[in-house]
């Protein structure tokens, strides 16, 4: 973003002109993917930030607002796919708040403006905003005539063939309404509907949705309106349009003659006075958000009386008299239904909350990481509470989820007053739910500390490994091998017939092999598969029989060894027979093959034994040999450094740079082709020391390893 990070009292006009055109393209498109394409890219709470920091720079340079502004336009235009209807009166936005403060401003901003009226004595409504596509419907004579989306706020598209399939919204009103009536309210789906509809989409092989208001925006859209009626949409009426004789004169009054007309109205709408009765109410609404069966995103206050409204008025495209109170965009309220046990490539015993649907951040979540025994009962990995008042988690528990970008989501706390009178602790397991083998949770031989992980000691027995092991080995970032998705490992694992049963890696790579001298039972005679499909899997896993080497060690599924340390592992050792033949020198945990490892910046004590220990396990040999007589690694790639005077040289870095920082030093020197390490020996060539060097400095001079500074430094590898 043009000069984002720059205090908003600190811009210049210059830069304040720039920031708000980018602001205002940036926003427009961001208001066509939400409004016009049911696609958003980033989350409420981010659009809600661009939008405010639109605000506050206008606020300063009001003679710089643009005639494109946000802060002078709603939603998004219409698809052309439909034809326009102008609204009779705009559909304007709402404004945002998002704290009690922001509550409080809004209503002492009301009476202000109004001005000598006693507190206490204005009355404003309170209901759950609905996350769902807004609509305007107009009756004339009592007849639905036509309906429209909310669009650009002026011009909505014409989808009253899809509105007529709602079996919420009446036809016809009953008789006595005014001759033009323009109802509008909310279009959504239920999370019911959302979750079978997702159900019946992937039993069917088709792409899921990702929530249910951009999947209500798309059933409303569609071009045949046979597809809009199988979606079983529904609607909240809660405002109005034209109307050619008002029945009502209050906010409240007008929402119950919706009622009487017919409509559905929401139940959980209050006409409340002062600001404690709205924020308690606002917090009733979020506690009772979970067991709801649609989504809101907040409360929508509006000053009750009509009178008052008209005399708010309007600013330049939100009312006075209006505020929506938002939830924390990624924080959700729901019902932990049970607690389950994943177990993972390496053992690990992964507890997992089942959740009822609640979305977060613009995803419905199901599920939530529990991390380990101890998050359970609310202690951190060094022992400290990390939940207030010792909260554990137990089924049946109303909780906060959290969920931030693409991070699994994860319970933070427990709301102990809806806690149910019956809820008994968890008890973790002390056996591997899937092979029956002991649970244990290791203890760290140095610290005497208990490893916060319980872990199955099953090995390859346990059918859990086994599979999550083949998963991670064909995974993106390991081999890559299309076709071979979670679900067809899951079959070819369990199948028992040696023609295609694949229980350890190399199998996959002898899999045509067995099939070609297979008699009877081929592949593509299987439901599933077909003689296409089969022939570009065999293609596909063909391809990857010479393969990166970082990729090769990342799919051995070395516990600890994620892609950055196989990538490091890679250029330190260069082929895999010198890599496999340091581990098995290292096996001692003693020696140079010992201390070289652990010497690789990044590779600390824990990876180092980890991977020794693999190493060690005569099982995992056996089959990297297997896999070594299918399979090539490549030697890494290394780096031209034929002018280099750093080539091959092991140099530390330590102390505080003040030229560059660590990840530019290492770097740099990487590229040059020298090896960087994070610790002092005999073996190293050169220290860069910066002020505050301890340690590794008082070693180097120990063993006479050449120091310099970061100037000598830069003169030796020429700046």
């Amino acid at each position: 973003m043009a000069d984002a990070q720059i205090p908003v009292d600190s811009l210049s006009e210059e830069q304040a002109a720039a920031e708000l055109a980018f602001l205002a393209s940036e926003i427009a498109r961001h208001d066509e993917l939400y409004h016009s394409h049911d696609a958003p890219e980033i989350s409420d709470a981010e659009y809600d930030a661009l939008k405010r920091r639109n605000d506050a720079v206008e606020k300063r340079f009001p003679q710089l607002r643009r005639a494109d502004s946000p802060s002078l336009r709603v939603g998004a235009a219409p698809l052309p796919t439909f034809a326009p209807i102008t609204h009779s009166r705009p559909m304007l936005s709402l404004d945002n708040t998002f704290s009690d403060e922001d509550v409080r401003d809004f209503i002492n901003s009301v009476y202000r403006f109004l001005g000598k009226l006693p507190d206490g004595s204005i009355a404003f409504t309170a209901e759950p905003k609905i996350d769902g596509l807004s609509m305007s419907i107009r009756y004339e004579n009592g007849r639905l005539a036509n309906a429209a989306t909310r669009g650009d706020g002026t011009t909505g598209e014409n989808v009253t063939a899809n509105i007529l399939t709602i079996k919420e919204i009446p036809n016809q009103l009953p008789d006595g309404v005014p001759s033009v009536v323009e109802v509008r309210g909310e279009v959504y789906m239920t999370k019911s509907d959302f979750l079978a509809l997702n159900e019946r989409m992937a039993a069917e092989g088709k792409q899921t949705y990702v929530n249910p208001r951009n999947t209500a925006a798309g059933s409303l859209r569609q071009l045949d309106a046979k597809v809009t009626a199988s979606r079983n949409l529904r609607f909240f009426a809660y405002a109005w349009g034209e109307i050619s004789d008002m029945p009502a004169d209050t906010q409240m009054g007008m929402v119950e003659k919706f009622r009487e007309w017919g409509f559905p109205v929401n139940p959980l709408m209050k006409r409340l006075n002062s600001v404690e009765e709205i924020i308690a109410h606002y917090t009733e609404i979020g506690l009772k958000r979970p067991d709801l069966d649609y989504e809101i995103d907040g409360v929508v206050y509006k000053v009750d009386r009509l009178d008052l409204q008209q005399r708010l008025g309007f600013r330049s495209r939100s009312p006075r008299w209006a505020t929506a109170h938002k939830f924390p965009a990624e924080q959700a309220f729901t019902r932990v239904e049970r607690i389950d046990i994943q177990v993972g490539r390496t053992g690990a015993l992964t507890p997992v909350a089942r959740l009822t649907p609640v979305t977060v951040g613009g995803v419905v979540v199901t599920n939530a990481t529990l991390h380990n025994e101890d998050y359970i009962k609310g202690i951190g990995n060094s022992g400290e509470r990390i939940r207030e008042d010792e909260h554990d988690i137990r089924i049946g528990d109303t909780v906060i989820v959290q969920r931030a970008g693409d991070v699994i989501p994860q319970v933070l706390d427990v709301l102990m007053e809806k806690r149910p009178a019956d809820a008994v602790p968890y008890e973790f397991p002390k056996k591997c739910p899937v092979c029956g083998s002991h649970a244990v949770r290791e203890k760290n031989g140095k610290t005497g500390k208990l490893d916060s992980v319980t872990r199955c000691t099953g090995g390859f027995v346990c059918r859990a490994q086994a599979t999550e092991h083949l998963k991670h080995f064909v995974s993106r970032n390991a081999f890559d091998i299309e076709g071979l998705g979670s679900k067809q490992i899951d079959f070819f694992f369990e199948a028992d017939d040696p023609a295609f049963s694949i229980k350890t890696a190399p199998d996959i790579f002898t899999l045509r092999r067995r099939q070609e001298a297979s008699p009877l039972t081929k592949l593509e005679n299987i439901e599933g598969f077909g003689r296409v499909s089969v022939r570009k899997l065999f293609d596909a896993i063909d391809e990857r029989r010479s393969i990166a080497l970082h990729r090769f060690i990342y799919a051995l599924g070395i516990r600890h060894v994620g892609e950055t340390t196989a990538k490091l592992l890679a250029r330190s050792y260069g082929t895999y027979d010198a890599f496999s033949e340091a581990m098995q020198e290292a096996a001692d945990l003693t020696g140079e093959a010992w201390e070289n490892l652990n010497n690789i910046e990044g590779i600390g004590e824990v990876v180092a034994r980890a991977m020794v220990e693999f190493f060690k396990e005569p099982r995992n040999r056996d089959v990297i040999g297997r896999l070594l007589q299918e399979v090539t690694p490549q030697a890494a790639e290394q780096v031209s450094t034929a002018d280099s005077p750093v080539a091959g040289k092991t140099v530390v870095f330590t102390g505080s740079l003040e030229k560059f920082t660590r990840d530019e030093a290492k770097a740099r020197a990487e590229s040059l082709g020298a090896k960087v390490a994070g610790s002092v020996s005999k073996k190293t060539d050169y220290v860069v020391a910066g002020p505050g060097a301890g340690s590794k400095l008082d070693k180097a001079r120990e063993l006479g390893v050449e120091v310099m500074d970061e100037d000598e430094w830069l003169a030796l590898i020429g700046g």
